[in-house]
């Protein structure tokens, strides 16, 4: 029956209102004389007309006949407030009915329970309808309604202990919901306290997840393990890190909670608090937990609170001493596809500066990595990130350990921006390895070359890359910038043909062909005597007994003129 029909029937009215007349289908009419349930506006009976109903009664048959959602009469009759109404559809329909569910899975005592209608769920309860009868989900009626209507189930003989899907028990869900009443009426009515569901989790646990605290309590006074783990080894302690209730965890941990159980994956309570950044519960947390629990797990909750980017927990754990260059176990590495293994790789890898910054003033390493923070960086392209790390020490001339090239990796994200490669060469990039080509003026290509060697894939040199039909066009710029930082250079026959074709070409033609000035000279010698380590430390350079124009010279900052983070 569809909406448009019904207003069909509300335009086929007669003058005097009826539409008895009209309609002659005994499906029909007991279906219409339901709708007020669902379009009370339409109706054209008024709402419990009881004589029309009991008129209708007589056809037996038609109410066996479900809507298009599966609604039978007795459904719409369970889901108003007229108890009369389902007493006449209750005797009018068979008692095969009692039992039948919508669409939904929903039985006509559940409609009235999970609307509330206490009149109505007793009388279909007297009649025989089952107070364990599961819906779709195999959830039970007890946990549809209120305290009282569960009450009034269990009084007709529901079972508190019954297992519905995967073994869960009306506790299980009550627990979960937070029904402090209905758990406290269930306990009361012989449920057991502690019952395991098919994954190993205890009602207990489920309040813990969700931060009821006073259900935990409840649960606990009533003798539930607060020692249970589920079957991938979680604690109840575990399950409370979820929430982060700090109220669930000390209750926990007042009932004797063990801070140092780790689940199958070897993360601990804390490692979770601090991932999902909940601070007052790490406070708890951090003194309840053993440092060699930590170091047997193979993380710690510096790794969990920089993969959360969770600054205030970072703190925290670092103003209680934990170690800020602890690697990841190699087991847990593993899990990994970059094989990361410290904290400061989490924070750069998620692009968050106020983590790192913590970390690195912690003292924070940032060279021991597999794949090197300042490449992750790198491929970012934050400005600011790549300075930060620069400034405390990241090695500018790491190589990729994979499509390794003759010159340090860091330039190939540089090529297409100037201002990455400037960072890169005040901060002692090898620029020099990029013209230490073997070939010299001689031709690059073997005369046994058959189209495959290692050195497409091994040792690529600088000529070989810049000079790729799709990077040519940047020769000239970066070759020029690169000149910046350099004395004379001499270029190989290769490199030498594509920048000809460069505009920069006159440029850097006029800087080869004529004595460096000898300011750049003597900078070039500052740096070197310095080194490279000297040069990006903060603190070496703030006492360097040399006037700010002249640090500022020595570090390139006339160039860097944007780089003041």
């Amino acid at each position: 029956m569809t909406l448009s029909f019904v207003f069909f029937l509300c335009f086929a009215t007669t003058s005097r209102g009826s539409t008895l007349g009209f309609i002659t289908d005994p499906a029909v009419l007991i279906w219409w004389a339901s709708l007020e349930v669902m379009f009370p506006q339409l109706c054209l009976f008024p709402a419990g007309d009881e004589k029309t109903l009991q008129q209708l009664a007589v056809h037996r048959y038609a109410f066996r006949e479900a809507d298009a959602d599966g609604w039978l009469p007795l459904h719409k009759a369970a889901a108003q407030k007229e108890k009369s109404i389902l007493e006449i559809t209750l005797q009018a329909s068979s008692p095969s009915l009692l039992e039948r569910t919508t669409l939904k899975g929903e039985t006509a005592l559940q409609l009235s329970v999970s609307l509330g209608l206490a009149e109505n769920a007793a009388f279909l309860l007297l009649n025989g309808c089952s107070p364990d009868a599961p819906d779709e989900d195999g959830d039970s009626p007890l946990v549809r309604g209120s305290a009282d209507l569960a009450s009034l189930l269990i009084r007709f003989g529901a079972d508190v202990n019954r297992p519905r899907v995967n073994r869960r028990t009306a506790l299980h869900e009550a627990a979960q919901l937070g029904h402090k009443e209905l758990v406290s009426l269930l306990l009361h009515s012989g449920s057991h306290p502690d019952p395991r569901s098919a994954y190993g989790l205890t009602p207990l646990a489920l309040a813990a997840q969700y931060g009821h605290t006073d259900i935990v309590r409840v649960l606990l006074e009533k003798g539930a393990s607060v020692d249970s783990q589920a079957r991938d080894y979680a604690s109840v302690l575990f399950e409370a890190s979820a929430a982060g209730n700090p109220d669930t965890i000390a209750l926990l941990l007042e009932y004797g909670a063990d801070a140092n159980v780790p689940k199958h994956s070897g993360h601990l309570p804390i490692h979770r608090c601090a991932y999902r950044g909940h601070l007052t519960a790490l406070e708890l947390l951090i003194p309840a937990t053993d440092r060699t629990a930590i170091k047997d797990s193979g993380m710690s909750p510096l790794h969990s609170a920089a993969a959360g980017g969770h600054y205030k927990c970072l703190d925290l754990l670092l103003k209680s001493d934990y170690d800020v260059n602890l690697m990841l176990d190699r087991r847990v590495s593993r899990g990994y596809d970059d094989h990361r293994r410290s904290a400061l790789y989490f924070a750069v890898s998620n692009n968050d500066i106020p983590c790192t910054k913590l970390l690195l003033e912690a003292g924070a390493l940032p060279n021991q990595d597999p794949v090197n923070c300042l490449q992750v960086a790198l491929r970012i392209g934050n400005y600011e990130l790549i300075s930060l790390l620069l400034r405390y020490g990241a090695n500018v001339n790491y190589f990729c350990r994979v499509n390794t090239t003759h010159f340090p990796s860091a330039l190939q994200y540089a090529l297409k921006d100037e201002m990455i490669l400037r960072m890169l060469l005040s901060y002692g990039y090898d620029v020099c390895r990029c013209f230490d080509c073997p070939h010299g003026d001689s031709c690059h290509v073997p005369s046994d070359y058959e189209g495959w060697s290692p050195a497409v894939i091994k040792d690529n040199m600088f000529c070989e890359v810049i000079t790729l039909s799709w990077l040519k066009h940047l020769s000239g710029k970066v070759v020029r910038t690169m000149l910046d930082y350099m004395d004379h250079v001499r270029f190989c026959s290769k490199l030498k043909a594509v920048l000809v074709e460069q505009k920069q070409w006159p440029e850097i033609c006029h800087i080869q062909e004529n004595p460096r000035c000898l300011m750049h000279l003597c900078r070039l010698k500052i740096r070197k005597c310095l080194g490279r380590l000297r040069l990006r430390a903060p603190v070496f350079m703030a006492f360097l007994p040399l006037p700010d124009r002249l640090k500022d010279f020595i570090l390139y900052k006339d160039f860097n003129f944007t780089l003041n983070f």
